[in-house]
């Protein structure tokens, strides 16, 4: 496989920045990052209600959803994050916002910068650059290189992108989602998600890039 699967007796390094990220060196994830246009304010705050709500129907009351999350069982913490999780992702496919990554000369910018270290800082596995919205494969030497890579890679890319579209201000949401992934299950399935999520968006050839791993 592209690397190693999360292993909960290892090491694990926990940070919270807009969101909870778990990182292990070695370890596969799965990423996905969006534009900041893509979700509006208004679902982002139902969501927000949504989760308040779901961590206070368990019994949990003191502190906000994200404290709470990583000290529930792991049973528990996957049940939330794959509920809200496909809250997002089915949102995204609506391609909401301008949706300019369909053009392919702006989908190449985000590609090309994917693959430029990959091999020396990382590995690259499947990715597919979406309207709206980018999800990938990979595996980092340790979790200070991930966080390092991803700031790298949104301020490049935006940097990039608005200076063709001769605009100014965030392109990206400020930090992308990742998920350490746990079993070949879970990596084959993640695999054929990015590979048919064209399908599922309904996009015609030609508005999205994906790239497919090669070993």
């Amino acid at each position: 496989m592209l690397g190693e699967l999360f292993d909960p007796k290892q090491e694990i390094l926990f940070e919270e920045h807009v969101r909870p990220h778990w990182g292990q060196a070695g370890a596969i994830v799965f990423v996905t990052f969006r534009t900041a246009d893509s979700i509006p304010v208004e679902v982002l705050d139902r969501w927000e209600r949504e989760k308040t709500d779901w961590m206070l129907r368990r019994g949990y009351i003191d502190g906000h959803w994200s404290e709470i999350l990583p000290s529930l069982a792991e049973k528990e913490r996957g049940e939330f994050n794959q509920t809200f999780n496909r809250c997002r992702e089915d949102f995204l496919d609506t391609c909401h916002g301008k949706c300019v990554l369909k053009r392919p000369d702006l989908a190449k910018i985000v590609a090309d910068s994917l693959l430029y270290f990959d091999g020396d800082r990382y590995r690259m596995g499947d990715f597919i650059i979406m309207p709206n919205h980018v999800h990938l494969l990979a595996a980092f030497q340790n979790p200070k290189s991930m966080r390092e890579t991803f700031d790298s890679w949104l301020h490049f890319t935006a940097v990039q992108i608005n200076r063709e579209l001769s605009q100014k201000g965030h392109f990206w949401q400020e930090e992308p989602f990742d998920h350490l992934v746990r079993s070949e299950e879970q990596y084959r399935y993640l695999v054929n998600y990015i590979a048919t999520n064209p399908k599922k968006a309904r996009l015609s050839e030609g508005s999205f890039l994906y790239r497919k791993y090669e070993t």
